[in-house]
């Protein structure tokens, strides 16, 4: 395959919401629905730096959860639903703007890792400085 310099850059907004190779912009990212392949199929591309952790899910809880909240306690608070009406109507709406979310949210990190080059932190020790050097002494035979 081709070294990582004969690539140009891409954006890891068009690349990651799309699901597609953060390299060649052409390879499928995801395997299955959540799941990473283990490399791109057209540049070869090992996958194995990609940790997204949580963060796909830490976003939806953020920002797709609180208009779920939000209409469930406009519900019960302006008509007093019963807890059917709010299975039927919260449960679904709930889950139509937390899961669709998650796929492209994981790609953009993905993506977002390899353009920035993010790696794992390090600790980084400081070699301890050499000891000051005493008078010298010469030894006598």
């Amino acid at each position: 395959m081709s070294s990582h310099q004969d690539w140009p850059p891409l954006s890891p907004l068009q690349t990651g919401l799309r699901g597609r190779c953060p390299r060649c912009g052409q390879g499928h990212l995801f395997e299955g629905f959540l799941k990473l392949r283990r490399e791109c199929q057209v540049c070869g591309l090992d996958y194995s730096f990609a940790d997204p952790a949580d963060g796909p899910a830490f976003f939806v809880i953020c920002f797709a959860c609180v208009p779920s909240v939000l209409l469930g306690v406009w519900l019960e608070v302006q008509y007093n639903a019963p807890l059917w009406v709010h299975l039927l109507i919260t449960g679904p709406f709930m889950l139509l703007t937390c899961i669709p979310p998650l796929r492209p949210l994981k790609g953009w990190l993905v993506a977002s890792q390899f353009f920035y080059k993010a790696e794992e932190g390090r600790v980084v020790r400081r070699s301890a400085a050499p000891a000051p050097e005493g008078p010298k002494t010469i030894a006598k035979s």
